[in-house]
């Protein structure tokens, strides 16, 4: 093996051998599992996990289900997170029983035992996949079984790959990693080792960039109907200049009453739930067009781009034009 260093994702020990054997400094990718001693790179796995976690029960799921089908160290930790997580907000995390690891995968069996599973999982639940391809397998067994998402089963994957999240029915939400910082902090690392400098000791885990929500995982569950139209409400309208008095007027309910029970399903205030269906539409215009700052504030419900730029410096630590330029 030619070269001066290596950047790899070791997907065995074999692989993991010959690595060592070159001699050559070395950045593992892939797991902390087959590193070989080198020093590792990647996504905090276990942040993927609370992320989701935290993704379902802001939309008010109180059924939670990881889908994760082997044993290496990546996806142990994405799903004991999520499962820890949800045990904090005091629920149960349902689980799909591994295969027989001596069989070979039979891809119809599996599925068939898939699509029971689900038929068995209280509903409406929110079911974690550790990876896009896992989150196809469970709509693809949801569409089978008849079950409609996200109405009764709500699906999150992980890795954002765009081509089979687009492609899905519905489209599906996925935890989208920080592969350009990943790569950047891999090379960075790889380079200090050739010059000869020492590894640092600790894996470098870089946090993911958010939820991508698609179509999915895209409904709230809430079982209070006040709290349900005043959602609906603040969704469709929001954008357009919906503020809290409109709203309770919309509603018939006074200001304190819709407060109180919008903080008891929502854990948010009604203002709060405009300003966080502002910002997202912000976030999208951001990354998506070419619009300016004043065309967004006036498609967003902010009344000028100067009370829009200093809101959002407030809530992201950094202004919309830096947001606009950081990679995705």
């Amino acid at each position: 093996m030619d070269g001066d260093g290596i950047l790899t994702r070791t997907f065995g020990a074999e692989t993991s051998r010959l690595i060592a054997a070159t001699g050559l400094p070395a950045v593992e990718l892939r797991s902390t599992h087959f590193t070989g001693g080198r020093p590792f790179v990647g996504c905090d796995n276990a942040d993927i996990g609370r992320m989701v976690a935290e993704h379902f029960h802001e939309r008010g799921f109180r059924h939670f289900a990881a889908y994760s089908q082997r044993n290496e160290r990546f996806f142990v930790e994405r799903v004991a997170n999520f499962r820890k997580v949800v045990r904090a907000y005091g629920h149960r995390c349902h689980e799909l029983p591994e295969d027989h690891p001596e069989r070979v995968p039979d891809w119809e069996q599996s599925q068939r035992r898939l699509i029971r599973w689900i038929a068995r999982l209280p509903k409406p639940v929110g079911i974690f996949a550790a990876t896009d391809q896992l989150g196809v397998r469970l709509l693809e067994a949801c569409q089978t079984a008849g079950v409609p998402v996200p109405e009764e089963v709500a699906v999150v994957g992980a890795e954002n790959e765009e081509t089979l999240c687009s492609f899905t029915t519905p489209p599906l939400s996925s935890v989208r990693f920080d592969g350009h910082g990943v790569g950047y902090a891999a090379a960075e690392l790889l380079d200090r080792l050739m010059r000869g400098k020492a590894a640092r000791a600790k894996p470098v885990l870089l946090a993911p960039k958010g939820i991508v929500v698609r179509g999915s995982s895209g409904e709230v569950v809430i079982r209070d109907r006040l709290v349900a139209r005043a959602v609906a409400l603040i969704r469709a309208e929001a954008v357009r200049g919906l503020d809290v008095n409109a709203l309770t007027t919309r509603l018939g309910a006074s200001r304190s009453t819709l407060d109180r029970r919008m903080k008891s399903a929502l854990k948010r205030s009604p203002k709060d739930e405009i300003r966080r269906v502002r910002f997202r539409e912000v976030e999208r215009l951001l990354r998506e067009t070419n619009l300016t700052i004043d065309l967004i504030a006036e498609q967003t419900g902010f009344t000028h781009s100067h009370y829009l730029q200093t809101a959002f410096k407030a809530r992201y630590r950094q202004t919309p034009g830096r947001f606009r330029r950081s990679p995705t």
